[in-house]
């Protein structure tokens, strides 16, 4: 056998008070990283920013599918005829204008034209309605922007007129001012709900 070229070392040996140095080694290093902690992070989540707060991201527009609208479809189901998203009163989150009728599966039905924004839950909710259905009216279009809703009416100008036909076309917009949606063509001011 060959006598080993190195001298014998300490540290190859370990013994229980090498075990402990390393272990307390250690704890001085995870300590050290628990005090060196870098700053708090800023970003925030959905759901810890608060509605208003300059960190609140923009809620997305309510689905206009989920909402429940003031329609009386005697049984038959309700169906969302168009639909445009935009800021409606300046508060950084969009509302839907959804156009709205009973689903009768002939004939013309009439539309009723809604504003839907979201409750605290988040779900879509109606609040305002800008052309009720008992007006007989249809919405043959739609848009939203810059604040404005504008939309085509067709209607009839007598009861004598057939459903299938209307012979009246009217465009009327409407504009959040005041606390209320008001209609800046002819006719009357929208109702709330």
């Amino acid at each position: 056998m060959q006598p080993a070229a190195l001298p014998d070392l300490a540290h190859t040996h370990p013994r229980p008070v090498h075990w402990l140095a390393t272990a307390a080694a250690m704890a001085a290093v995870v300590a050290g990283a628990g005090l060196l902690q870098p700053d708090a992070a800023t970003a925030t989540t959905a759901a810890a920013a608060t509605a208003g707060s300059p960190e609140a991201p923009p809620r997305p527009a309510p689905e206009a599918a989920g909402a429940a609208y003031p329609l009386e479809c005697g049984g038959a189901p309700s169906v969302v005829a168009r639909q445009a998203t935009g800021d409606l009163d300046g508060d950084g989150s969009p509302e839907t204008v959804a156009v709205a009728r009973c689903d009768a599966g002939s004939g013309t039905p009439p539309s009723g034209l809604y504003v839907l924004t979201r409750d605290r839950t988040g779900a879509a909710r109606v609040v305002a309605t800008l052309v009720e259905p008992t007006s007989r009216q249809n919405v043959e279009s739609l848009t939203v922007r810059d604040g404005v809703v504008t939309a085509t009416l067709l209607g009839y100008s007598t009861p004598d007129v057939p459903r299938c036909c209307p012979d009246v076309r009217e465009s009327a917009e409407w504009r959040w001012q005041g606390g209320a949606f008001t209609r800046s063509k002819a006719g009357a001011a929208a109702q709330s709900v």
